[in-house]
């Protein structure tokens, strides 16, 4: 939505902030109780204010006896209340505000957990968590701080116009100046912040993934010598944040200038009047000094009152690219069915399949059947649609055509939730969170196993060698993406806890490629009593790996273009046997080495 083609308020911005508004209602009694210290806060002003006529007329020239003994009473108890006013609104304000930021930050992580694989395809990570952490902290200037801004500087302009009025009406005349200049002047600014403000949530994104891959790797950064390009790329995405910035500032400083100038002409013309020949003579000096004063008290609220609104569409782009999110649809369960333990028995008929974010097919019409307790192998050159096939399995990614049969039914007749619970899945990229060793294993709907069954998954993955010798055992903490590990170690873990799952379904993706020449042994006789009796889909790049599969599946580009047992591929002599011969000369070259 371009802000530059429409109204500041228009409908949309109406919609999106009455929504925005709608995460207050929980906190409607301490919004109550902070608008009433919001009312105290600006009014107590005006009543001092108000009390400098009688100060100066009756205290300071007449020497009122009854005002020498209550006039310092009532200014402490002014200030006093007005006090307890400003703690009470700001605490209150707060206190929505951290809540409503929570509220949204909970829902928009909830909406990534929602979302299918396609979004995160499309989307730098980088954007994705800046929502988070920057983006959601935006709605707290629409939603709470701009309604403080709103209703203190408020009540304080009325406050003011009230002791003018009250005190000379003659004299108030000259405000009435300010306010169509000062209206004019924030609903440009509005607009221009409306402009800015989607483009720096864009820009902060950039420099949460900017940070977020040159941190990441670390190690090839330093290895290749990229540390020059990566402060020269981070250096222009921090340059652009930078100057949009300084553009929101500008923008402020502008305006505040602007408002001060017309303030300081209604101030000479609140003079020029005050002296005026007919009117000097009929105000006392403590009618001008509250006049003036009340003038004066009112131009910051006046000034803070033109920000507003440029604070709230601030928050209402926030909240647009926030929404945006939460209201997208999740991942496609049209299944009806509940699949309590399958068989096993699984087939790819014709399945074809184009990624949503190009126009290239990476799968073109498979063919394969799975048969209950078998091993299948699937081996080819990288990007000839192994894991294109094997993401399809928990549907990560839908068939563009054909489908996919598992016990006799299309699987999206069953739930997404039950038809993953029959998959454990073993991937290249070992994924561990920052927690305990038993937490990884015992990981989701894992959480309920016993200590034993965590530490026999462990010991079967060739994992407790290790374990045993951390500080707190399966209990030791192993730090964001288990940093603390080495490759190995970790890789371990992750099939631990697919040996602990004990999934009918078994999908292994490269899974020993981390171990060593003495671990990979270990590993893959434990992977081999993991598969028995289990459908298990092989995805490797070296063959001596998959020799003993039921059958191995031979694809390039997209298609399958051999199918056999390894003693039939190599009799075959087609593309297998001559991967299979280049492999076993590669390693009996290390061997001599």
């Amino acid at each position: 939505m371009s802000s530059g083609r429409i109204g500041v308020w228009d409908a949309e911005s109406r919609r999106v902030y009455k929504r925005l508004l709608g995460y207050t209602r929980p906190y409607w009694a301490v919004g109550l109780i902070a608008l009433v210290g919001m009312a105290v806060d600006g009014g107590g002003l005006a009543v001092f204010t108000n009390l400098l006529r009688p100060m100066f007329d009756e205290l300071f020239l007449n020497k009122d006896p009854y005002l020498i003994f209550w006039m310092p009473i009532w200014i402490l108890a002014i200030f006093a209340i007005r006090g307890i006013g400003t703690f009470v609104s700001s605490y209150g304000i707060s206190y929505i505000g951290r809540n409503i930021v929570q509220a949204i930050q909970h829902d928009v992580f909830a909406s990534y957990l929602r979302l299918p694989a396609t979004f995160f395809g499309r989307e730098p990570s980088g954007q994705q968590i800046s929502r988070i952490t920057y983006t959601s902290e935006q709605v707290a200037s629409a939603s709470t701080d701009a309604v403080k801004i709103a209703v203190t500087e408020g009540v304080t302009v009325i406050g003011m116009f009230y002791v003018m009025l009250h005190n000379s009406a003659y004299l108030t005349l000259a405000l009435l100046v300010m306010i169509p200049a000062i209206m004019l002047i924030a609903t440009v600014v509005s607009r221009r912040y409306r402009q800015i403000s989607r483009r720096i949530q864009g820009s902060m994104g950039s420099v949460t993934g900017t940070v977020e891959e040159s941190v990441g790797a670390h190690r090839e950064v330093r290895i290749y010598g990229g540390q020059q390009h990566e402060a020269t790329r981070f250096d222009e995405v921090t340059h652009r944040a930078r100057r949009l910035n300084l553009k929101i500032a500008a923008t402020n400083a502008s305006s505040s200038t602007a408002i001060q100038t017309v303030a300081a002409f209604a101030l000479a013309v609140l003079v020029f009047l005050g002296t005026r020949p007919g009117v000097i003579d009929q105000i006392s000096s403590g009618v001008f000094i509250a006049v003036l004063t009340a003038m004066g008290a009112m131009m910051p609220s006046l000034k803070r009152l033109a920000t507003v609104q440029a604070n709230i569409q601030r928050g209402i782009s926030a909240a647009e690219d926030l929404f945006e999110v939460i209201d997208m649809p999740p991942e496609l369960d049209q299944g009806s069915r509940e699949l309590v333990r399958t068989r096993g028995d699984l087939r790819f008929q014709d399945v074809r399949l184009t990624y949503p974010s190009n126009d290239f097919e990476a799968l073109r019409g498979v063919d394969l059947h799975c048969a209950p307790g078998t091993v299948t192998a699937l081996v080819g050159r990288s990007g000839s649609g192994k894991s294109s096939l094997a993401s399809l399995l928990p549907r990560f990614y839908e068939p563009s055509a054909g489908r996919i049969v598992l016990d006799g039914e299309d699987y999206r007749e069953y739930t997404l939730a039950s038809l993953r619970r029959q998959i454990a899945w073993v991937g290249q990229s070992v994924v561990l969170f920052d927690d305990t060793v038993a937490n990884n294993i015992a990981y989701g709907e894992l959480a309920g196993a016993s200590e034993a069954d965590i530490v026999a998954a462990a010991e079967a993955a060739n994992a407790m060698e290790f374990i045993a010798r951390l500080p707190q055992g399966i209990h030791t903490p192993i730090g964001q993406s288990g940093n603390t590990l080495s490759g190995g170690q970790r890789q371990r873990i992750a099939i631990a806890r697919a040996i602990l799952k004990n999934a009918p379904i078994l999908v292994l993706d490269e899974a020993t490629s981390a171990l060593d020449t003495e671990s990979e042994q270990l590993i893959q006789q434990a992977l081999h009593r993991l598969m028995r009796d289990r459908t298990t889909l092989v995805i490797a790049h070296r063959l001596s790996t998959v020799e003993g599969a039921d059958q191995i599946a031979v694809m390039e580009q997209g298609r399958i273009i051999e199918r056999g047992t390894h003693a039939e591929l190599v009799a075959l002599d087609g593309q297998y046997a001559a991967l299979h011969r280049m492999q076993f000369h590669d390693a009996i070259n290390q061997g001599s080495d």
